[in-house]
């Protein structure tokens, strides 16, 4: 199911706590500020994942992930979680997503990451509702 491809932008700013003993960020933050985004991604549309796990019994759980990083980021560095849906299916989404510096077009990390919803009961996937479905891919 092809989607409507639109880009989301998420701002973080690095903190000390972010950082390795070399003073870069820890490579799995960047995983964490991906996750955040994809948070904000969700919440941004009307979804709250504590609402849809109380309301509807469901969760998103990271099913794949391929990640590459090309260069460092290093305390107080501003950047930008840059994510789109590339691919949604009737119980997953596939996210491009990229971490940039601020302003710039510098490309610090890439990820590709494939997201399930499942029942919160069974742990199985499911499909995502339908409102979620319109909100992700429109009226196609």
């Amino acid at each position: 199911i092809l989607t409507k491809m639109e880009t989301f932008v998420w701002p973080i700013r690095v903190y000390y706590e972010d950082t390795d003993s070399g003073g870069v960020v820890y490579y799995a933050n960047y995983l964490k500020f991906m996750e955040r985004a994809r948070t904000e991604w969700l919440r941004t549309r009307g979804f709250e994942q504590d609402a849809l796990l109380r309301d509807r019994r469901l969760l998103f759980a990271v099913r794949r992930l391929e990640v590459d990083y090309h260069r460092p980021a290093r305390f107080n560095d501003r950047l930008e979680v840059v994510s789109q849906v590339a691919c949604a299916g009737r119980a997953s989404l596939i996210f491009a997503q990229t971490i940039r510096r601020a302003g710039s077009t510098e490309i610090l990390c890439r990820a590709q990451v494939k997201v399930a919803c499942i029942n919160a009961e069974s742990f199985q996937a499911c499909r995502m509702p339908q409102d979620l479905m319109r909100e992700i891919i429109g009226d196609a």
